[in-house]
């Protein structure tokens, strides 16, 4: 059993922008090509267009298509920022408390 008592804040800091960048990713692709579907369907008139609330196909989807470069984007920031307050908070912890035991 080994005493963790100290993070490389910038290192987890790293990882959460690269795990919140992947996940924004993930979420801009489903946002993006979903909402692409509705408007189709929408546009073909499979769908109600007041139902969802969209005339089909417009320049709102070619903005929806922003999603897939904004959401990576927004999730690396906040990632990022979450990794190193964590890494600090966890630090001031340690230093008080002794950090935790980590069994490998």
């Amino acid at each position: 059993m080994s005493k963790r008592t100290h993070l490389n804040s910038l290192a987890l800091a790293r990882f959460q922008a690269i795990l919140f960048g992947l996940l924004g990713l993930l979420a801009g692709i489903v946002y993006a090509f979903g909402g692409l579907a509705v408007d189709t369907l929408v546009t073909i008139g499979i769908m109600n267009p007041d139902m969802f609330g969209t005339p089909g196909l417009s320049v709102g989807t070619l903005l929806a298509f922003g999603a897939l470069i904004g959401m990576p984007t927004i999730g690396i920031l906040l990632g990022w920022m979450l990794g190193f307050i964590e890494a600090v908070l966890y630090n001031m912890y340690a230093r008080i408390f002794g950090g935790i035991d980590i069994d490998m």
